[in-house]
């Protein structure tokens, strides 16, 4: 073979070599990128498994509340049982108890109320359901105790006790009132035991107004028959300098109330002094009565029986009206 030959030779396989080269390459490529492609695709798993428990997580932030029932011992229970403001579940214990104590500073201005009427639930064996609330009120400052009333279901026990302590020149409004439970399902007076106590100490633990109701479940009257007809029982308490106006008020709108309520017509008296059969007094649909009470007439306390809640409801709101100015809105509106 000739030297011009071997040359032809070599750069044939040269190429050959080259070409095989560049097939390997290009397949290398490919694989390279496929994989590549592969690894690309992974952050958008991830992302997309991430985003779904982000959402989880944030479902279960806003999540406020959460109620689990089961089947236990044959009765559905309550196994689980979470909530946050503003929501709140309650699971009755048929004998809840409840302290509060409040501290009203020097010149402060509290108001106390509820959402909606307290419901006193049935009571079970010896049960009785509690609430306690002591308040201590600092010097020229103001109080508001104004809750919607207690509604004791069919059995119910219920015991309330509040005792304040103010100085001499603070102000304190309380309203302790009670229905005769609840109408819708034919319960009237239909408890067994309500009792609320209200006592008022100065400074130094000197008594100032001290007051108790106890209403039970008789052996001999039942208590709606003693009742005489009426739903609701209430007492106001007004005490101060900040509610000497109110006070003046609610006097002289009683005083109003009860003389158009009570007054008999001279017509309804004959010749002989007794009263004319075809006038007789009717039953007042709202009773009323005002008495002062500390030194000086300091406080003021109204009592209240009526034959319908709205009734109480519309007295309150007529003479506190004029208290939006000292707690920021009209109770009871």
């Amino acid at each position: 073979m000739g030297g011009g030959d071997v040359l032809k030779e070599w750069r044939g396989r040269e190429r050959e070599r080259e070409t095989t080269a560049e097939k390997v390459s290009t397949l290398k490529g490919f694989n390279f990128f496929r994989q590549l492609s592969r690894l690309l695709q992974i952050p958008k798993t991830i992302a997309a498994t991430s985003e779904r428990g982000g959402e989880r997580e944030r479902e279960r932030e806003m999540e406020t509340g959460k109620v689990v029932v089961e089947r236990i011992r044959g009765k559905s229970t309550v196994t689980r049982c979470f909530s946050k403001y503003p929501l709140k579940f309650i699971i009755p214990n048929k004998g809840d108890s409840i302290s509060c104590h409040l501290t009203i500073g020097d010149s402060c201005t509290t108001v106390l109320t509820t959402q909606a009427s307290t419901k006193v639930y049935k009571s079970i064996g010896l049960k009785c359901s509690e609430q306690f609330l002591e308040a201590r009120v600092g010097r020229n400052a103001l109080l508001a105790v104004i809750p919607d009333p207690v509604t004791c279901f069919s059995t119910a026990k219920y015991f309330q006790k509040q005792v304040f302590t103010v100085a001499s020149d603070s102000s304190l409004l309380i309203v302790d009132w009670i229905t005769s439970g609840r109408h819708e399902s034919g319960e009237r007076w239909d408890f067994e035991l309500y009792k609320s106590t209200n006592h008022i100490f100065l400074e130094g633990n000197q008594p100032l107004f001290l007051d108790s109701i106890l209403l039970e479940k008789g052996s001999s009257t039942a208590l709606d028959e003693r009742m005489q007809g009426y739903q609701v029982l209430a007492m106001v308490i007004l005490l101060g300098p900040k509610l000497q106006q109110v006070q003046n008020q609610v006097q002289e709108h009683v005083r109003k109330i009860m003389s158009k309520q009570l007054h008999i017509p001279s017509s309804s008296f004959g010749r002989d002094g007794n009263s004319d059969t075809d006038h007789c007094l009717t039953k007042p649909d709202f009773i009323a009565s005002c008495s002062v009470f500390g030194p000086k007439g300091v406080g003021v306390v109204v009592r209240i029986a009526a034959m319908t809640t709205e009734s109480v409801y519309r007295f309150l709101q007529h003479q506190f009206v004029s208290l939006e100015s000292l707690l920021g809105a009209s109770p009871y509106c």
